[in-house]
């Protein structure tokens, strides 16, 4: 994904020169969108499994509780204190743990700028405006070039992460229930 910043003025304002051209570019990449949605509650639903089972596998009521309101990147960085906790006290290390946390933060935090993203604003070269870039040296509007190219690979990202988990999760029982 590409992106381009451009130095707010006095208005929050999007050039857009060929609206239909750029309509054309957003109507193409809608279903993807959708799906990117649909990919990463898939995936986010598999993480609160996770880490209903650390709670107590009898039942998810207890780790529901907990998850409650809870933001997908909390829920990662809870993830990672059980998992680091557990390969501490049983002395193992499990292969693919690392790359699994980056993906999973990765993908929550490419399924943001998709689900966040002020996709009316969607220029013809497919740049949608993410958000406001506030420094010392001033404001920046932010863009990010969207393409089909990119949202596949962000499917691909998120649907590897989600099988990556659950064959963290299998290694990480067969450690526990020592079916190694």
């Amino acid at each position: 994904m590409k992106t381009k910043l451009v130095d707010f003025q006095q208005h929050l304002f999007h050039d857009i020169e060929d609206e239909e051209k750029a309509q054309e570019y957003l109507d193409e990449l809608l279903p993807i969108i959708g799906l990117v949605i649909v990919y990463f509650n898939g995936l986010e639903s598999e993480l609160d499994s996770v880490l209903c089972e650390c709670f107590t596998d009898r039942t998810d009521s207890m780790g529901l509780i907990v998850l409650n309101k809870m933001t997908y990147s909390t829920k990662v960085d809870l993830s990672k204190r059980f998992s680091d906790d557990f390969q501490l006290v049983f002395a193992t290390s499990i292969d693919g743990y690392e790359l699994l946390i980056s993906d999973l933060r990765q993908s929550g935090r490419l399924r943001n700028m998709v689900a966040h993203a002020d996709w009316e604003s969607t220029d013809e070269e497919g740049y949608a405006f993410v958000k406001l870039k506030i420094s010392k040296s001033g404001m920046q509007q932010e863009y990010i070039q969207f393409s089909r190219e990119s949202l596949s690979k962000l499917l691909d990202l998120i649907s590897s992460t989600r099988k990556n988990l659950n064959e963290f999760w299998e290694r990480r029982n067969d450690i526990l229930y020592e079916r190694v």
